[in-house]
Order: structure tokens, then C-alpha cells, then sequence
């Protein structure tokens, strides 16, 4: 590659600390501002009807369960390693079939969609199947935009990655308000709003990384790369499944009336978790590119000390200004229900935070032996929240008292890893 070329690609910070703050924090702004014109969406729910809503919600849950995190995580990997490495044509390769499959597999869920509308709009209580369609394509920019959204992690360019979310997020609060103020279009119009938002962060994302994907492909070490996708993808699958699963769980067992305070607990719930992603995301790149050229990185202490203090303070302050918060953003009639669910939530969201930070460091070291226990915790909790559910009936609150406590068992593992493990061989050492 010439020299000219590769200047054009963001060169690593030898300021480590002073990078990080600078860097942490603007994404900490963008998530900020970003998930208040997310929020916004949320405001619309004062002029549609409670079972418009909850589908608005239940199809942004069917969204989220898309592995976009772990995706991300996955270029972001090999991103920052193939630019600490000179490999960066290996990468093109890499996002070219990339996108070649996930639009392949897309196309097969359409299909899918098409044969069994009928079921689907009937098992998830859809008030009209064109709800389903105008969600079909934010799946696929669900998986583009944590593509090129990694690579730009990996490579370091937090500046564009933070607009490339507030431009997303103020995409679809526009598009959404233009939809319901001027066709009345209820949950179709706001998912509409979510469509064109995540595809202009999408855009973002493709044009600030086309010097990588339009280089000349080299063929990549095929069973390397594979191995780490695959702990990559499955280590955080595990953590996206806790984060995400607790909505689909709920709304196959309660009504809309029962789900809306639910909804929006978790709406403003999960923004903790938002609110302190930005230093395990800055964590990340770093340690990747540190652990390929063997040198050493003492950022995880200074993040986990950050995300606790962070997470803890704004659990508590939702709970205290919740009243205010809920009133403002959903019905008056909305707070006592909404209420009394928060404490619930917004603590289940703490060790998760906690762990999601150990969990970025773990796999940024190659340390995939916490992999295995992750994953088998995931699936543990997928069975016992119905379970749960079934021994008590009509107990929403069950839900996140069962979330919670898997949250805390998922910390409990990852610090068991990061702290009691130190000497804990890479996956290499693992497989002698």
C-alpha cells in the first residue's frame, strides 16, 4: 500500500488518556443528544392509541434483537487489528462479503415474512400488516449500519461515528412527526421515521469508510478470522440477548394496557445503559490495537470506575425524577404503573453495564474462555423467564426481578474472569 494511502487512514492517539476523555466524551454527547431525539419518538405516544404504541415498540424490540452489537464488535475487532497490522485489503474483503450475505440472508427473511404474514401480524397483535413491511428494511440497515459502524469504531473515527447516530436518531424523530402530523399514520408513520433515520446513519457510515471497502481484496486467513467471529459474535449475542430478549418475553404474556408502562420503563431504563456504552466503545478499538502489537493498556479500570459511578448515580435519579419524567413524556395516567417498575428495571441495567464493560475487555484480549459461560447463562434465562412467568401469573414485574438477577450472575462471571482469571490463556492456549 502506498504511503499516501495509508495517510489517509486515522493514526492512533499516543495520548492514550488524554484521547479517551477527549473521544469518551463527545460520544458520550452524541449518545446523549442522539437518544433524546430517540426519546422523542416516544413523545408521539400521547396521540396514538395504546395498542399502536405498544406495536411500535414491540417491532423496535424485533430490531433490536438483530446481532447489529455484536456485529459492530466484530469490525470493530478487525478493523483495529488489520490497521495495527498493515492488513487493511483483508478488511475490504472482509466488508464486501459481509455485505454480500447479510443482504442474501435478509432477502430470505422477506421471503419468510411473505409466507407467513398472516401468523405473524396475528401472534405479535399488529394493527396492520404494512406494519411488518415498513419494518423489514430497518432489519437490514440494523445489520449494515454496525458495519461500517465498526469499522469506523476500530479505525477511530469517534467523530463521525457519534454524528452518524445523531444524524440516525434526528432522522426518524422528523420523519416520524411529518408521518403522524400529516397522514395520521399511527405506528406505521413512526416506523417509517425509524426506517429513513437508521438509513441515513447507515449512509454516514458507508461514505466515511469507502477508502477501506474500495481498496483491492486480498483473501483473508480464513480459519483465524472465523474463529474470532465466531467467539466475537457469540460472546456478544449473549450480552445483546440479556439487554434486549425481557420486551419479547413480556409481550407474549401481557396485554397492551399492561405493556405500555412497561414500555416506557424500559425506554428510559435502558438509556442508562446508553448513556455510559461511549467508554467501553472508546475502550474497545484500543485494547485491540494495543494486544496486536503486545503493548500494554490500563484503560479498564478507569472505564469500569467510570461506568459504575455513571450507571449507579443514574439509577437513582431516575427512580427520584421518574415521576416527572414518565409524566412528561407519556400520560398522567402512566406514572403509577410506570413507577413502580423503574426501580426494577433501571437496577437490572447496572451490573449489566458493569459486565458489559468486563465483557469488552475480555474479547478485545482474545480471552474468549468467558464465551462458553455467557452464552449458557443466555440460554438459561431464555427458559426461565416463561417459566417464571407461568408460576406467576399476571406478575409483570417478574420479568425484570428474573432480569436482574441473571444481570447480576452475568457480572459476577465476567469480574470472576477479569479478576480471578488474570492468568486466564487465550483461546489459542485453550485449544493445546
Amino acid at each position: 500500500m502506498s504511503a499516501t494511502k495509508s495517510e489517509t487512514i486515522p493514526t492512533v492517539d499516543h495520548k492514550p488518556h488524554a484521547a479517551f476523555f477527549r473521544q469518551s466524551g463527545w460520544l458520550m454527547i452524541a449518545a446523549v443528544l442522539g437518544g433524546a431525539l430517540t426519546w422523542g419518538v416516544h413523545f408521539f405516544n400521547k396521540v396514538i392509541t395504546d395498542a399502536e404504541y405498544t406495536a411500535f415498540v414491540a417491532m423496535l424490540m424485533m430490531v433490536a434483537c438483530v446481532p447489529g452489537a455484536p456485529l459492530q464488535m466484530v469490525f470493530a475487532q478487525q478493523s483495529a487489528a488489520t490497521l495495527a497490522t498493515g492488513r487493511e485489503r483483508q478488511l475490504s474483503r472482509l466488508i464486501r462479503l459481509a455485505c454480500l450475505w447479510t443482504f442474501s440472508g435478509w432477502l430470505v427473511v422477506v421471503a419468510v415474512a411473505g409466507i407467513f404474514q398472516k401468523e405473524i401480524v396475528a401472534g405479535w397483535h399488529l394493527p396492520t400488516p404494512v406494519l411488518l413491511w415498513v419494518t423489514l428494511p430497518v432489519l437490514l440497515f440494523s445489520l449494515w449500519g454496525p458495519m461500517f459502524g465498526g469499522v469506523m469504531q476500530g479505525r477511530q473515527d469517534f467523530f463521525w461515528m457519534g454524528w452518524s447516530g445523531i444524524l440516525s436518531s434526528a432522522g426518524r424523530l422528523v420523519v416520524a412527526g411529518l408521518m403522524l402530523l400529516l397522514f395520521k399514520l399511527g405506528a406505521v408513520g413512526m416506523m417509517a421515521g425509524v426506517t429513513l433515520g437508521v438509513g441515513l446513519g447507515v449512509a454516514v457510515g458507508i461514505v466515511r469508510t469507502r477508502d477501506l471497502w474500495r481498496l483491492p481484496p486480498e483473501p483473508l486467513p480464513g480459519k483465524q478470522v472465523w474463529r474470532e467471529v465466531t467467539w466475537l459474535m457469540l460472546g456478544f449475542g449473549a450480552s445483546l440477548f440479556m439487554f434486549t430478549s425481557d420486551t419479547i418475553f413480556a409481550k407474549a404474556h401481557f396485554n397492551d394496557e399492561a405493556m405500555k408502562p412497561y414500555a416506557v420503563a424500559g425506554t428510559l431504563s435502558r438509556a442508562l445503559l446508553w448513556l455510559v456504552m461511549p467508554l467501553a466503545s472508546v475502550m474497545f478499538p484500543k485494547i485491540v490495537h494495543a494486544n496486536a502489537k503486545s503493548q500494554k493498556n490500563n484503560l479498564f479500570n478507569l472505564v469500569v470506575l467510570g461506568t459504575a459511578i455513571l450507571s449507579v448515580l443514574g439509577a437513582v435519579s431516575l427512580c427520584i425524577v421518574g415521576p416527572w419524567i414518565v409524566r412528561f413524556v407519556a400520560k398522567a395516567g402512566d406514572v403509577a404503573g410506570t413507577m413502580a417498575l423503574i426501580p426494577w428495571y433501571a437496577g437490572a441495567m447496572v451490573p449489566l453495564a458493569l459486565a458489559n464493560v468486563m465483557v469488552n475487555d475480555l474479547l478485545a484480549r482474545a480471552r474468549y474462555a468467558v464465551v462458553p459461560w455467557m452464552v449458557g447463562l443466555a440460554i438459561v434465562y431464555g427458559l426461565t423467564v416463561p417459566w417464571m412467568l407461568s408460576r406467576f401469573p399476571g406478575k409483570i414485574e417478574v420479568v425484570l426481578q428474573t432480569l436482574g438477577g441473571f444481570n447480576l450472575l452475568l457480572f459476577l462471571i465476567c469480574a470472576w474472569f477479569v479478576w480471578g482469571q488474570k492468568a486466564a490463556a487465550p483461546l489459542a492456549k485453550l485449544e493445546t
